[in-house]
């Protein structure tokens, strides 16, 4: 759709591409450059210290707003109605998009809903459990003009039957390629996910001392990736993390676990050093306590040739092949077994099935979407 005019809103939390913890982000960074290509024009709605190329940019917030994510809702609503603001001025001041593409929960498509015709149509990628806000997702009506996609058939499955009536397709998540660098394997499981109760890695934790596997843990708490800031501020009895429900589960749930040889914390990682963390892994652990619906991390180890053991919920299933690309299992016992079978895993295979998820595909997938819905919204 050479020409075609998109307003990519990636949301006040996290830069594009994140540096580290950030899977909303690492799709718009995977997705934007593919648009591009396909011969898009994309501007990118994002926080200030974004670096992801676009033909254009709208900042609305400096600084990304991830600390204040958890923190009570009379603190920090203002945050996404601030940057979904400096969107409806842009919309206001020219008008100069053929449709939005949002990933801004709830706040995204209420506020471009009740601006009705006078902003593009709009499409938003579901990113989350569908079961988080029901009063919003059972009684939203879009009108034909903003409708949604979702990104796993078992996410869409949990919608609200008022949702998935105004779901126009299911667009399974694609994750860049990464760097190429040279490293050796390793010996360690990897569980690669901001810490928090609902990602496990307390369990990760146990099961892999149960199997005797060394552990290493990336990702923020809290959006604190730097293990040393985290401790000072804590020390400090910083009132942004003492009450923070990710630091409580952090100092209560795992931080007794890790004694840095065994179990290991190293904080948020990006870029090369990511690679390198991912690449030598012998396994990526996938944990979760909840029904997560894209995993992107899940996508990306299996690009690599890293097979996955987790939990058998969300879209989980769909992306590990049981006995071929990794292991599923309900529980800490089963968890712990699965990693004493990793060896049994040929690489290759993981490659080969990580090759349906192509960020050009994902892209031609959403240009589809976009014409469908500009189809419905012409005069």
């Amino acid at each position: 759709m050479s020409g075609l005019r998109v307003l990519v809103n990636a949301g006040p939390w996290l830069p594009v591409p994140p540096q580290g913890y950030g899977g909303i982000e690492t799709v718009v960074a995977t997705l934007v450059p593919e648009l591009r290509r396909a011969g898009a024009h994309v501007t990118l709605a994002t926080v200030g210290p974004s670096t992801l190329e676009a033909d254009d940019h709208l900042r609305v917030l400096d600084e990304p707003a991830l600390p204040s994510i958890a923190m009570p809702y009379n603190r920090v609503s203002g945050i996404a109605h601030a940057h979904m603001q400096g969107i409806v001025e842009a919309l206001r001041d020219g008008g100069r998009w053929d449709v939005v593409h949002d990933h801004l929960e709830v706040v995204g498509p209420s506020v471009l809903g009740a601006m009705g015709r006078s902003a593009p149509p709009t499409l938003q990628t579901l990113h989350w459990d569908l079961r988080k806000h029901p009063e919003f997702y059972s009684r939203f009506r879009g009108h034909g003009r903003v409708c949604f996609a979702a990104v796993s058939a078992s996410q869409l499955e949990r919608a609200p039957r008022n949702l998935r009536d105004q779901t126009l397709g299911v667009v399974p998540l694609a994750a860049p390629a990464g760097t190429e660098v040279d490293v050796a394997p390793g010996d360690h499981a990897l569980v690669l996910a901001r810490i928090t109760a609902d990602k496990g890695q307390d369990l990760a934790a146990r099961a892999c001392r149960r199997a005797g596997v060394p552990l290493v843990l990336a990702g923020p708490v809290a959006g604190v990736g730097d293990p040393a800031e985290l401790e000072r501020r804590l020390a400090d009895g910083d009132e942004a993390l003492t009450g923070h429900p990710d630091v409580r589960y952090w100092l209560e749930a795992v931080r007794p676990l890790v004694d840095g040889t065994a179990v290991r914390w190293i904080g948020g990682v990006a870029g090369e050093e990511k690679e390198r963390v991912l690449r030598s892994a012998r396994v990526l652990l996938a944990p979760n306590r909840w029904a997560e619906p894209g995993a992107t991390g899940v996508v990306e180890a299996l690009s690599r040739g890293v097979p996955v053991v987790g939990t058998p919920l969300g879209v989980l299933p769909s992306l590990v092949q049981d006995g071929r690309t990794g292991f599923l299992a309900a529980d800490e016992d089963g968890l712990a077994a699965a990693l004493e079978r990793t060896g049994e895993l040929d690489p290759q295979a993981c490659r080969d099935a990580a090759r349906q998820w192509t960020p050009a595909g994902m892209a031609r997938r959403y240009l589809d979407l976009y014409e469908r819905l500009l189809e419905a919204n012409r005069p």
